[in-house]
């Protein structure tokens, strides 16, 4: 059985000897430039997003505008889930060649970084979840009231500004020996510009109009890449906070049902800390997760296979009660959830 890259344990002398020259954008340090660029990526979308409420409430959205943002906005979120997260992050299942570039591309343009440094910054929050070394916990300064609200902080936006970056050639190695990942990582701006002027592109077409193209800009460019962003940090901020903890893992990750639809499955996240290469991440009645639906309609299809399907005995073996205790209908339907 190989060992999943995630899991590898980094060395102290690994740790800190300086990596190699990077191969993929941004390097392992981030330059003022892309500092700058990221405060400009975080800051207008979420004054898009902001003012968006009293938009809609004065003069309405169009149907156009709307299907450009939902449209959008699940094909970042599940190039991320689906994508970076479950396929290029931990090996939850194997896929086509095509569907791979296709999931690559998909997930950057979510414009929340580059894939090789994306996953590499994930399986480092693995290795650390909540501890020391963990790029994002929210419980970093602490557990007192004010501790936590600066945790929470920079579990969400904060940890983005730190200079020191995760070694990707340590924990991405996979990605960076594969040309057609790495070239596509190294594209980020490219598929950045993609995701930002599609919509204006669709919106002018249809309606023949600037106007169109403008109102679609704002809905499916601006409002949707901010919406997206703050339930991807949701992610790491509110789920490792807050949450019902249902399965053993060794961090304080949570599920929190709110957010499921809106993160395609991912804020059941506290079987994704316990099992963390299981392809489905709700695997109790009505916890939703069209992450892992997406993933069974391609594995049907011949487009993934090998995929890590939730066991009743890993599930059982997980759960803070045990076997036994109550839940056995919710397993039952969490496994007939997987083979229908």
């Amino acid at each position: 059985m190989t060992t999943s890259p995630d899991l590898a344990r980094a060395t102290p002398a690994e740790e800190a000897a300086p990596p190699p020259p990077s191969a993929t954008l941004g390097g392992e340090e981030r330059r003022t430039v892309e500092q700058l660029a990221l405060l400009l990526f975080i800051v207008v979308p979420f004054l898009a997003l902001l003012a968006a409420v009293p938009l809609a409430w004065g003069w309405g959205v169009s149907w156009l505008d709307l299907t450009l943002l939902v449209l959008f906005y699940f094909l970042g979120c599940h190039g991320i889930t689906v994508g970076f997260h479950r396929h290029f992050t931990h090996g939850a299942f194997k896929a086509r060649r095509p569907v791979r570039v296709a999931l690559a591309i998909a997930g950057s343009m979510a414009v929340e970084g580059p894939l090789v440094r994306w996953v590499a910054d994930h399986r480092k929050h693995h290795r650390h979840s909540d501890a020391e070394g963990d790029p994002h916990s929210p419980w970093r300064y602490g557990e007192s009231v004010p501790a936590l609200l600066k945790g929470l902080w920079w579990a969400h936006v904060g940890w983005m500004f730190d200079t020191e970056q995760t070694n990707q050639h340590r924990y991405a190695p996979d990605l960076i020996n594969d040309p057609a990942m790495r070239r596509i990582s190294r594209q980020f701006v490219l598929w950045t510009t993609v995701s930002l002027a599609a919509p204006p592109l669709v919106g002018g077409l249809v309606t023949w109009s600037w106007q169109g193209a403008l109102t679609a800009f704002f809905w499916g460019s601006l409002v949707r890449v901010a919406l997206l962003h703050h339930v991807t940090w949701s992610i790491n901020s509110i789920c490792h906070a807050t949450g019902k903890r249902p399965f053993r893992s060794r961090d304080r990750s949570g599920n929190v049902w709110w957010l499921a639809v809106l993160s395609c499955g991912e804020s059941w996240h506290n079987l994704h800390h316990a099992d963390p290469t299981s392809a489905r991440h709700g695997v109790d009645r009505w916890q939703l997760d069209s992450s892992a639906r997406l993933i069974r309609w391609m594995e049907r299809a011949g487009w993934v296979y090998d995929v890590r399907w939730p066991k009743a005995s890993r599930l059982d073996a997980r759960r803070v009660a045990g076997p036994g205790a109550g839940r056995e209908e919710d397993r039952r339907e969490g496994a007939a959830a997987e083979t229908a």
